[in-house]
């Protein structure tokens, strides 16, 4: 039953919300004893929704296959962690870049930096220019109603655009964090105890994350740590080698870190 309330109901680092709905719940039982129903309450799965209402929360579970410009996130909330996917579409015919999902300035810095990144490197991802000359890009990332702003998109961006633009896929198994410079370089990102959580809890085995957040792993639980494996990087090739088949031309001459954490 807490399970339930927790997944469904409070997914913060701390308890207070916790403390609040159980809260909610032993005051409504008094309730129902004063109105003259004396059963014993034993409160199960089917009954939470009676007393708190509808789930407040979606749980995001990893999708199996991914089309081509579709890239698992990792994100940091009030909430703790979540996973979500970022979608990028072309727009034959257009010229700019679109984004949608109520995207803070920052988010929208981050996309314009990856996509800079990928027209810089266009030759060496074997993406054809007249592609990107031709075609617009829509990024849009769901949740429409809720806000979003913060720099760790940056590398899913940049993923999401190089797989739309090459038309090869992100691999399905694998989610990501951290920002992006122009230059291709993977800058650290805050939240990854919960993002790693919430990528563990929607049933990602890899995630692809800034080596400068490596110390970062030990807190995780052990249970979390030994089910999945973290792959360290310092660069947005390198990131494109372990999520994108094919994509890289010579993957040999990167340098991946793929670490297994004690």
């Amino acid at each position: 039953m807490l399970d339930c309330i927790i997944q469904n109901y409070t997914r913060e680092a701390g308890v207070r919300s916790l403390e609040r709905a159980l809260g909610r719940i032993t005051r409504k039982v008094p309730t129902r004893f004063a109105e003259g129903d004396t059963e014993a309450v034993i409160l199960s799965h089917d009954m939470v929704s009676e007393y708190l209402g509808p789930a407040r929360l979606a749980r995001e579970s990893r999708r199996q296959s991914l089309p081509g410009g579709v890239v698992a996130s990792l994100a940091w909330t009030e909430m703790g962690g979540d996973a979500l996917y970022v979608e990028a579409v072309l727009l034959p015919e257009g010229k700019d870049l679109v984004l949608t999902g109520q995207l803070g300035s920052v988010m929208q810095e981050s996309a314009r930096a990856a996509q800079s990144y990928i027209w810089s490197q266009a030759e060496a991802l074997a993406i054809d220019k007249e592609r990107i000359r031709k075609s617009g890009v829509h990024i849009h990332v769901p949740a429409g109603a809720t806000p979003k702003d913060g720099p760790s998109a940056g590398v899913t961006i940049a993923s999401a655009l190089a797989s739309v633009y090459s038309g090869k896929p992100v691999h399905s198994d694998a989610a990501m964090t951290g920002e992006i410079s122009p230059s291709g370089l993977v800058l650290p990102v805050g939240g990854i105890k919960e993002k790693m959580l919430a990528a563990h809890r929607a049933g990602f085995k890899q995630v692809i994350l800034p080596i400068e957040n490596e110390d970062d792993l030990s807190e995780l639980p052990e249970q979390v740590r030994s089910e999945m494996k973290f792959i360290l990087v310092q660069r947005i090739e390198e990131v494109f080698a372990a999520a994108i088949t094919g994509l890289i031309r010579e993957p040999n001459e990167l340098s991946s870190s793929n670490v297994d954490v004690d």
